[in-house]
């Protein structure tokens, strides 16, 4: 456990900054916008990414004010671990891009509100790194490699810094359609216009940043990735380097040499749920990528509420996409989700407040979560599902 007092957290909390929207806005303003469009944007045409929030934000929960309450206990124990509340840093790619030091920043924050922290493949901060900041707690995001060497070297670095839960990525079998970063040079392979460089110069602190940590690279990969591409070579390496179609034989082989949690992230229906089960995996993540792989996808909300109906009781059911705050992890809770992921609020708070960013950001969605759980007159993240209200909830 983090050596971290409730008194020392609760400073954290920027009250100039009390809601995700504040963050997003101060992000958007200190961000070259290339950079804050590939974090903010969705797929094609954001359908699936404005769907994720509103269908969630359609939950509605009965409070039950005369019953006995006494206090409210966020602490949520999934895997073996409690947490400090029912709230995850979900894997994001680049996080180094959209603001310097990112993923450091986060993962340190993550350990001192004694929340997990997931790392992705293609971050920008090492296995190693990450782990050393978060005493050997942090979660890591695995894109499939080609080469079941690479794969099997990734695993073991996992192996030997104690990495506690591996999470496969299952829903980006091919790259998300995203107009805006085909526009700004940030597909694959990508390119750095004279337009995104003058960008860049409007936004000294993410520029002076950016110079004090160096240029963003992807930390875990770089032992693997031959040294003098360019950004075309490069971009031509990872597509190589990287199956992102998942199915059961290369799921089996992770699972027999995996000896902690497995989790595959990107489970949408009963089918996949099933198998990934049957595999011996531990849980599932529904997910649809924040929005960003398939446009005429389901929000996350709704096949989640349909499997914790049936999984619930039989692994770990989680979530992440369209979170935004802690009314909303109260209603993906109730809706049957054992625990809730989040990326871009996290990726806003940092690049609202840098540094800073990562604390208070988690003070404000435990802040959040506690005022709802009050309100409701929920004693622990247990009863959630009692106030959820069901009436034509999502009705198949």
């Amino acid at each position: 456990m983090p050596a971290t007092s409730a008194a020392d957290v609760a400073t954290d909390f920027i009250s100039a900054y009390p809601s995700t929207d504040d963050l997003r806005q101060r992000a958007k303003r200190r961000m070259p916008p290339f950079v804050f469009e590939y974090l903010d944007g969705g797929c094609n045409e954001d359908v699936n990414l404005h769907r994720n929030v509103s269908e969630l934000q359609s939950v509605e929960l009965m409070p039950k004010y005369l019953s006995e309450h006494t206090k409210s206990d966020m602490k949520t124990t999934i895997f073996g671990e409690t947490y400090d509340a029912p709230i995850g840093v979900a894997p994001v790619g680049l996080q180094g891009l959209m603001w310097p030091n990112c993923g450091e920043i986060l993962a340190a924050a993550a350990h001192r509100h004694n929340m997990p922290f997931c790392l992705s493949t293609v971050s920008t901060t090492s296995i190693e790194r990450a782990a050393e900041l978060t005493d050997g707690k942090a979660w890591f995001q695995l894109y499939h490699p080609t080469e079941d060497s690479m794969r099997d070297d990734i695993m073991d670095r996992c192996k030997d810094v104690d990495v506690p839960v591996l999470v496969i990525l299952a829903d980006v079998p091919s790259f998300g359609f995203r107009p805006r970063d085909i526009r700004n040079g940030l597909a694959m392979p990508p390119s750095m216009s004279l337009k995104n460089i003058f960008q860049i110069t409007c936004k000294p602190t993410w520029a002076i940043n950016t110079l004090k940590h160096g240029s963003p690279e992807f930390a875990t990969l770089k032992k693997y990735i031959p040294p003098g591409l360019n950004m075309a070579e490069l971009g031509k390496f990872m597509d190589k380097t990287f199956s992102g179609r998942l199915n059961e034989e290369k799921i089996k082989p992770i699972r027999d040499r995996w000896p902690g949690k497995l989790v595959v992230k990107g489970i949408v229906n009963e089918e996949d749920a099933e198998r990934a089960l049957r595999l011996g995996c531990d849980g599932f993540i529904v997910s649809n990528h924040g929005g960003r792989q398939l446009d005429a996808g389901q929000s996350t909300i709704k096949p989640l509420y349909h499997l914790a109906k049936k999984f619930r009781d039989k692994c770990t059911v989680m979530v992440d996409g369209g979170a935004r705050g802690g009314p909303d992890v109260a209603r993906a809770m109730a809706c049957g989700a054992h625990f809730v992921f989040m990326g871009r609020t996290f990726m806003y708070g940092v690049g609202a407040l840098g540094e800073a960013g990562g604390n208070h950001t988690m003070a404000m969605l435990k802040r959040q979560l506690h005022q709802v759980m009050e309100q409701l007159c929920c004693q622990d993240t247990s009863e959630f599902p009692n106030h959820l209200i069901e009436e034509d909830l999502f009705a198949k």
